[in-house]
């Protein structure tokens, strides 16, 4: 098996797991229960949410950790626009959103908020100062991910928060799953962040979402005590001290697995260019764990499913959109239909070996040439 999707789900960590099992079996007490194992269950808690602000540089009651990305996402969203519906009902977004954020512009789109795009630079980054010109009197949010997940563009987060900063009414909600463990993160000038475990070789059912201590959220979850005032539950012990860890070991060594996926990327995208009907579609902005190719052509599932046929899992589109049209994010960026109902997301990792990507490169050859005749080439 030759695994190449990464972006969608990490295969989780031995020493992650490990610490997941000893939690789960070692710390049966609530950390909200009031005797010993409670309190014990709590202060290994807090070690664990301390080690990840540490590694954040932000403080510990700046964290809240939920089931997922997707619930970061909503929670920090929903979260803002009805905390602060009063000041105005604007948002600004992107088109190239993942669909934890999209979803939720339709949802509040249908209940009296206004969503406005940014419009995208020929290289697919914001345009800051058509940002900037979208801002009113009644925006009360900005929301854009770190790092898209289908082409893998890296948007300057950092200067479009200062840009934000004079503008004290509004919120700057960043999507950063798919930047979290891959490249560095400064978070001082963002107000709310989002990511997950599953990720970055840790495991599925938690999530984060870094808030600014003098923000104020509404929660999606309502009841007693919990981690964190903003998010009702018992919380997952095990879950939250593995993801510690997870996050920890992601970071060892960032410039080392950085460069080493950047040579696998580069070998891909070098031959892959030689293929006539094979479009490039990610760019010198994206993250190297990311290269996104279109067989102009051919359907995103058809090939997909042929390399399948040689154990190699590549994706179209992302694991979570709705695979009824062409790629979203492709045609905000090329406005081309074929290629975007052709697209391929191969995700790579500090784990993928050049000997895995030559056998990839070979069954690709196979798989094009076999494709090529079909269509008459």
């Amino acid at each position: 098996m030759i695994y190449l999707d990464y972006s969608a789900t990490t295969p989780v960590n031995l020493e992650v797991l490990t610490s997941f099992e000893k939690v789960a079996k070692d710390y049966i007490g609530n950390p909200n229960s009031l005797h010993k194992l409670g309190s014990d269950s709590y202060e290994l808690m807090n070690r664990a949410i301390e080690q990840m602000a540490s590694l954040l540089n932000v403080k510990s009651n700046e964290l809240i950790f939920t089931s997922g990305a997707t619930e970061a996402n909503n929670l920090a969203i929903k979260g803002i626009c009805y905390k602060y519906q009063n000041r105005g009902k604007h948002i600004i977004t992107t088109k190239l959103e993942h669909s934890s954020v999209s979803e939720v512009m339709h949802y509040l789109s249908n209940r009296g908020f206004e969503i406005s795009y940014v419009n995208l630079l020929d290289n697919g980054l914001v345009d800051i100062e058509h940002l900037k010109s979208l801002i009113r009197d009644d925006t009360i949010l900005v929301s854009i991910c770190h790092v898209n997940s289908e082409v893998g563009i890296v948007q300057p987060i950092n200067e479009i928060g200062k840009a934000l900063k004079k503008y004290s009414k509004l919120f700057f909600h960043v999507d950063g799953t798919q930047a979290v463990g891959k490249i560095p993160v400064d978070l001082t000038n963002i107000d709310l962040y989002s990511f997950s475990s599953h990720k970055i070789y840790g495991l599925k059912g938690v999530g984060c979402l870094f808030k600014q201590a003098s923000i104020d959220l509404e929660p999606l979850l309502h009841g007693g005590k919990s981690q964190s005032i903003y998010r009702a539950g018992t919380p997952s012990l095990a879950l939250i001290v593995s993801f510690s860890k997870a996050l920890r070991l992601s970071l060892e060594n960032l410039d080392e697995k950085y460069e080493h996926i950047k040579k696998l990327n580069d070998l891909i995208r070098n031959e892959l260019s030689k293929y006539e009907h094979i479009k490039i579609n990610s760019n010198e902005h994206c993250l190297p764990h990311i290269l996104n190719i279109s067989y102009v052509g051919i359907n995103s599932e058809t090939f997909m499913h042929a390399l399948e046929q040689h154990g190699i899992y590549v994706s179209s589109q992302t694991a979570c959109s709705k695979l009824d049209g062409p790629s979203k994010t492709i045609m905000a960026l090329y406005n081309d239909k074929k290629r975007a109902i052709s697209s391929i997301r191969i995700s790579l990792s500090h784990l993928t070996t050049e000997e895995e990507i030559n056998l990839f490169l070979k069954c690709f050859d196979v798989e094009y040439e076999a494709l090529s005749a079909v269509l008459g080439e």
